[in-house]
């Protein structure tokens, strides 16, 4: 089974810390889901027809209107055979929720709504500049759990100004609304972004490595307390409200990336499609794909499956690495992975490894120290 990616690239502003590819524009809305419609066609029969996860990602899917996402599924159901147990997700932004999107939203094929709050604070949303405010916030969740049970939530720390029992208060009205999953991200400073310029100038002050770590082990500790399982480094569900969308990725499930900047794996290469929408549409209306593809070595399949899997609950199998990779590779990471086992970062069980509390804030940097570097 595989899943399908949407991209729509449109936001109503920019967020300062956001380096994803959307325009604020929306005035080629309308044609570009079109174009998606006909990549979708032209795309087919890339990774078979049989679809068990889509997700509508962005910017911004909740500004699409009930037309254009009927024409979407329309298009889908056309040429793929959906499972009737497919998780469908759209990414919303509190302020687009009023019930009367919410309602068109639960008459639609989408089952699961991922919001975007990042913060219950109005200090926050503001430093972030984001479109909605806390007031949104809340309304929407209230809103969304009258037609929505499969609710996730995305949380930010590390905020800068943002105390630890600030943080605290956050989760807790989280809590407080019964919202089954959570996705939580530390606020990192990407290139080119307005807050990477703010604190080259000084008008926000850098967050310490400190306080991320603090902040991070609150999380783990509030969530796993409250029956939430830590399943991957940034998400955590309740039991029956794992993203299974996100699981198929870090899986290595094959997966169909539609529109702008979206990227596609097959097994066996990864392909991304063009960062520019008028250049997407044009490409698009021509019959061309206007996409890069990159085929990975057995070096860099392996190096995206420790990557991948050390930051879920499922591990490195040590039979899985001979079975898709080979011996090498196998003693490659026993050897690699013997410093972490004895600094207690890692642990092992039946031949499968883990990174454990005290490491995984920690597990990118050891993933990479694990990685097989061709010479």
């Amino acid at each position: 089974m595989s899943g399908i990616y949407i991209h729509i690239p449109f936001c109503k502003q920019a967020c300062h810390y956001c380096d994803f590819h959307f325009s604020t524009s929306t005035k080629k809305k309308s044609q570009l889901v079109e174009m998606l419609c006909e990549e979708l066609e032209l795309r087919k029969d890339e990774i078979g027809r049989n679809i068990q996860t889509i997700y509508f990602g962005g910017g911004t899917p909740s500004l699409l209107n009930s037309e254009e996402l009927d024409h979407i599924f329309k298009t889908i159901f056309e040429y793929f055979k959906v499972s009737e147990t497919a998780e469908i997700t759209l990414e919303a932004n509190p302020d687009d929720l009023t019930e009367e999107v919410i309602k068109m939203l639960n008459a639609s094929p989408i089952n699961r709504l991922s919001i975007g709050v990042q913060s219950f604070f109005g200090k926050d949303l503001k430093l972030m500049n984001r479109a909605h405010n806390s007031e949104e916030a809340l309304r929407s969740l209230q809103l969304a759990k009258h037609y929505f049970d499969n609710i996730s939530i995305d949380l930010i720390y590390g905020i800068p100004g943002q105390s630890n029992e600030q943080w605290k208060r956050n989760l807790q009205q989280a809590l407080e609304l019964d919202i089954p999953h959570i996705s939580s991200y530390a606020l990192t400073v990407e290139p080119k972004t307005a807050l990477e310029k703010f604190i080259e100038k000084g008008k926000v002050k850098p967050v310490e490595d400190e306080q991320y770590r603090e902040q991070f082990d609150i999380l783990v500790e509030t969530l796993t307390s409250k029956g939430f399982e830590h399943y991957e480094f940034s998400n955590y569900g309740k039991p029956g409200y794992h993203s299974q969308n996100n699981m198929a990725y870090w899986l290595g499930k094959p997966y169909l990336g539609i529109g702008p900047s979206a990227h596609s794996f097959d097994g066996r290469s990864r392909k991304w499609n063009i960062s520019n929408n008028s250049l997407y549409i044009n490409s698009i209306q021509a019959g061309k794909l206007p996409q890069q593809t990159e085929e990975l070595s057995t070096t860099d399949s392996y190096n995206e499956y420790v990557m991948t899997r050390l930051r879920t609950k499922f591990g490195v199998n040590l039979e899985e690495i001979q079975e898709k990779f080979g011996e090498k590779y196998k003693l490659h990471f026993l050897k690699e992975a013997d410093r972490f086992l004895q600094d207690g970062l890692m642990d092992t069980s039946e031949e499968t490894f883990h990174i454990t509390p005290n490491g995984k804030f920690l597990s990118d940097g050891i993933a990479a120290d694990l990685f097989y570097i061709d010479k």
